[in-house]
Formats: structure tokens, sequence, C-alpha cells
């Protein structure tokens, strides 16, 4: 079986945490990007469900040259077309389909699929993907959920994502993810109406349980 060393690296530093964005706009997606990478955060992913996230993403990289920022929600090879030539640092999907894997080789842009069972996990990683998503993982047992799908499965690299709390970002790391995904929990009404103040506590808290 193919280990994590033998597949194409996921761009993201050790115990990474992805701030997942999404809402109706993106209006102020380079706002809370900027609050989150004054606080160590700089890792992003801009949803695809978001009117104007692709723009934010060229955005963000101008206003803040070390962040990693990529494009998720991504579910047609259109999707990842869009990622490429933007140059988005990764593409992240909720479901694992096989062509998205091959189109995403083809433009050679680090891609993680979704998942939830375990059968979908194996599957999508003996696709040579660098990483699994696994969501929504809250609901389904948190980081209990992701001991018991790593236990038999080591060498898998997942990251958890989905109702992921603050408390628990840590607790996923320190478990064996290789990454983790947080969204609602950390931005709260930030991306709809900027309130930034309530953001800049709720990373401190993120950046203290990590």
């Amino acid at each position: 079986m193919a280990d994590r060393t033998e597949r194409p690296p996921l761009p993201l530093p050790p115990r990474a945490v992805v701030a997942v964005l999404r809402a109706p706009t993106a209006k102020h997606f380079v706002a809370a990007c900027e609050v989150l990478r004054n606080a160590g955060i700089t890792c992003f992913e801009f949803t695809l469900t978001t009117e104007g996230a692709v723009e934010a993403l060229v955005e963000t990289r101008a206003a803040l040259p070390d962040a990693i920022v990529g494009l998720g929600t991504v579910r047609t090879a259109q999707h990842l077309d869009a990622a490429a030539q933007v140059g988005a640092a990764f593409a992240v999907s909720q479901v694992f389909l096989p062509e998205l894997v091959a189109a995403a080789n083809m433009h050679q842009i680090p891609y993680v699929p979704g998942t939830l069972t375990p059968s979908e996990v194996i599957s999508a990683w003996n696709t040579g993907v660098p990483a699994v998503k696994v969501s929504p993982i809250g609901p389904v047992g948190g980081v209990t959920y992701l001991t018991e799908l790593l236990t038999p499965m080591p060498d898998v690299a997942i990251m958890p994502t989905g109702g992921v709390t603050l408390e628990a970002a840590g607790e996923y790391l320190d478990a064996g993810a290789v990454a983790v995904g947080v969204s609602g929990a950390l931005f709260g009404d930030a991306l709809l109406v900027g309130d930034l103040d309530a953001l800049k506590r709720r990373v401190r808290q993120l950046v203290s349980s990590v």
C-alpha cells in the first residue's frame, strides 16, 4: 500500500488549521483573512458556493503574499479549471469523484476529495491524492470517529472538517489529522456583517487550542 511519502505533498504546514470561508458573498473575505493572518493562521479555503470567491482568492494572495489559499466545494472539472487559472494552492471537494482526481492531476493542483465512510476514505486514498477530507465529522463522532478511522488506516492522511469546534481543533491534530478545517465556529457572522472584533476573540481561542 502506498504511504504518504510517495504522494504529491499537500502544500500546508504541519498541524495546519484551514480556515474555511463560506458566505453568500466574499465581501468580507480579505479583511477576515487579514485578522486570521495576524493571529498566525495562514491557510484559507474559499468555497465556490460563495459569490466572488475566485476574485477574493486573487485579492487575498495580493494582500497576503504568504497566505496559502485554495478553493473548496469543487464539484466539476470546470471548477478545477478555474482553480488552476487563478493559481489556487489546492482544491477541496465535499465528494469523491474519480473524474475530478483526473482533472486535478491534469492541472497538477493538489486535490483533497471529500468522504465520510471508511470505504469512501480508502477508495479516495487509493487514487493517489495527497489527503482525504472527512466531512461532516462533528455530527458522526468528532475526534472519536477520526480515531476509529485512523486506527486501522494509519497511513491515510485525513483532513477532518464540518462541525469542528474551536476547543476540539487541537484534539483532531493530536489524534493524527494532517490538517483540520474550521468554519462556522470560527467565523460566526463575521463574513456576513464584518464583525472583526468578535472574530479576533475566536481566533485567539483557536490558536490556543492548536
